[in-house]
């Protein structure tokens, strides 16, 4: 894709469009260590959400309604490695959009709706832990895997709306120049998009997980005090330290996507510069890495994840009945 001058030209995205953009100059190699690093986080995005993906529903003992959360959250991360990454990557390391105006708007309207839905599987995790914590006896009869999967669907509807609806607000302003691909926003719809896109989530999933990690942390003191004395622990005891350890793995997962999302919203707000677009864009691909660290928590804090994956890799079992 990038045309040959002298290096004293401007290289144009499209140079027979008088208003097309500039193209960024780069040297050979910088192209191929470029292409080949995004192509590898792509792919190892999608090897591993693919993996969480296939364990969850192949195995039918992981259907549970924090698992169906998971999977929904696995499924949003994979899209955003196998679409949103191969795309953001060619615009970034051309600064050019090559694929027309209504692709684009396809790839604004994707981005919007798969990070809008791994934040709202988020918020209903927070919720799903914080009736398991501290609701036990209502878990049963109040979290079902069908309201679950309906919940799920609900989700995915709304962020699809909440997605068309910004890119349509925002696609009838004019680009700077052609070969452009951005939401050309307003300062009003970027102060409603961090309330409802960031800081309303974030204030229920760190106000849930207070409270889930303080009668966690009760529970897991009265639990380890009656092991101290010698007595027998009852199976609600033991499901409720167990219920107390996911709920810990998955605050690890809320605090690792919150480090990758606070830094880039703080820049939202922040007037551009040529400085401060680069540093955007660091943000930025901090947000779409975050998608692949997600599946390596659960490699590390669940047992039942790298034990179906020595499966999944073993041909010979996957093929088996669950």
């Amino acid at each position: 894709m990038a045309y040959e001058t002298e290096d004293h030209e401007t290289q144009y995205c499209f140079p027979a469009i008088n208003s097309s953009c500039i193209k960024t100059k780069r040297s050979t190699y910088e192209y191929i260590i470029m292409y080949v690093f995004f192509s590898l986080l792509s792919v190892w995005t999608v090897f591993l959400n693919l993996l969480v993906i296939i364990s969850i529903s192949h195995f039918k003992k992981l259907h549970t309604p924090t698992n169906m959360l998971i999977l929904s959250l696995a499924v949003a991360d994979l899209l955003i490695g196998l679409i949103v990454m191969p795309l953001e990557a060619i615009r970034l390391i051309e600064m050019c959009w090559y694929f027309g105006d209504t692709i684009c708007r396809l790839f604004l309207i994707f981005l919007e709706l798969f990070l809008s839905t791994s934040l709202s599987n988020l918020v209903l995790i927070a919720v799903d832990r914080y009736v398991a914590v501290c609701l036990p006896l209502l878990y049963p009869q109040k979290i079902t895997m069908t309201r679950t999967i309906i919940i799920i669907c609900v989700s995915w509807f709304c962020s699809s709306v909440y997605a068309i609806s910004i890119v349509i607000t925002t696609s009838q302003r004019k680009y700077t120049c052609y070969g452009e691909c951005t939401i050309m926003t307003t300062f009003a719809l970027i102060i409603i998009d961090l309330f409802l896109s960031f800081l309303l989530p974030c204030i229920v999933i760190i106000t849930l997980y207070l409270r889930i990690f303080y009668v966690a942390h009760q529970q897991v003191k009265v639990i380890n005090s009656l092991m101290r004395s010698g007595k027998h622990l009852t199976e609600g005891s033991v499901r409720r330290k167990s219920e107390s350890k996911a709920a810990l793995t998955l605050g690890i997962i809320v605090t690792v996507y919150l480090f990758c999302w606070i830094p880039y919203y703080s820049l939202t707000l922040t007037p551009i510069t040529r400085m401060i677009s680069v540093i955007a864009y660091f943000m930025l691909w901090m947000l779409y890495i975050n998608s692949g660290l997600n599946p390596l928590i659960y490699a590390i804090f669940y047992p039942w994840f790298r034990t179906s994956v020595k499966h999944i890799l073993n041909l010979s079992k996957i093929f088996k009945t669950a």
